[in-house]
């Protein structure tokens, strides 16, 4: 599966959980606005006393069919009056509206009030079949309780076109060797060490800025900078506690030499088109690549070890496959 699909995929089933939880409740509601639909104070009594019968609701209204507000906006902390007569017509919420429409839960918007991502279940109120109006409820993000499982990124290739003005720019420069291209040998055999013997799970070399980021199993939540100094030096490796390589490496062991030795040629393949950065995360078995064009790549290791620098130079003397 593409991994936009699969991201709205994932996207979709917290929506449906969400149209599960509010739908029914907000549809009792409606019900009670009916026998007080012109009378603005009682409207807001029926919104303070079914406020908490939809569940994470951030703010509760209701609108005229011209998306104008008939009553005041009720908060788990009272009615806010000033909000009467609000014209919500060209909130995302009322502009995604269909004609016949008579639930929707909105597409996630930014707030005006907080500025948090929100969505809002609108459902129509009717009176024997004719709409007269909305009721509207709002909701804050980081308030739902999501069910769902995280996304999982898929391992598919990914390829992202950079920066317009350093493509365009491209055959006007050459590599010039960095104090790490220097010493790549001794780099690459300290950062494998790293990998197998120490915890390191996600690293990123930057190959021209003489530099690596890297992020351990043990203390995941936070990235460390290691310069050429430190990459140079083996003693590096016992500021670092040995671990054994994690059971959840989906990664084989044997791969990580591979990975970091296809780095060193794909550095090295042309003085103009050269890897400027290489990432390698062992957990989800994925490669990160940036090339001198500003060209992106994400790829699983296994389809990384399969192409070869023809590939990535290209043989057709067109587009190279860094680039393209």
């Amino acid at each position: 599966m593409p991994v936009d699909a699969a991201l709205r995929e994932n996207i979709n089933q917290h929506r449906t959980a969400i149209e599960n939880m509010i739908r029914e409740p907000m549809r009792r509601l409606t019900e009670q606005c009916l026998p007080v639909w012109n009378d603005r104070r009682a409207l807001d009594q029926v919104l303070a006393k079914g406020f908490h019968t939809i569940p994470h609701c951030k703010f509760l209204y209701v609108m005229a069919p011209n998306a104008v507000q008939v009553s005041s906006n009720m908060a788990h902390y009272g009615l806010i009056e000033s909000d009467y007569r609000r014209d919500r017509s060209q909130r995302p919420y009322m502009t995604e509206l269909r004609p016949g429409d008579e639930f929707r839960l909105s597409e996630s918007y930014i707030s005006l009030r907080e500025r948090r991502p929100s969505v809002t279940g609108i459902h129509a109120i009717l009176d024997g079949g004719r709409l007269i109006g909305y009721l509207g409820a709002d909701f804050d993000l980081r308030a739902m309780p999501f069910s769902a499982p995280i996304y999982e990124e898929p391992s598919v290739w990914r390829q992202l076109k950079g920066d317009p003005s350093i493509r365009g720019g491209l055959f006007a420069q050459t590599r010039t060797d960095s104090v790490l291209d220097k010493n790549v040998d001794t780099v690459l055999a300290v950062m494998h060490e790293l990998f197998i013997d120490r915890g390191l799970f996600h690293g990123k070399i930057h190959f021209a800025s003489s530099r690596a980021t890297v992020w351990f199993y043990d203390d995941p939540y936070r990235y460390r900078i290691l310069g050429i100094d430190a990459l140079t030096d083996p003693d590096i490796c016992m500021a670092f506690p040995r671990r054994d390589y994690p059971d959840e490496a989906t990664t084989p062991i044997g791969y990580v030499r591979e990975v970091l030795q296809m780095f060193k040629e794909l550095r090295f393949m042309d003085e103009t088109l050269y890897l400027r950065s290489g990432t390698l995360n062992v957990i989800n078995n994925m490669v990160g690549l940036t090339f001198s064009c500003d060209g992106s790549h994400y790829m699983s290791v296994d389809e990384f070890l399969e192409k070869d620098l023809a590939f990535w130079v290209g043989e057709t003397g067109g587009d190279s496959s860094a680039c393209g």
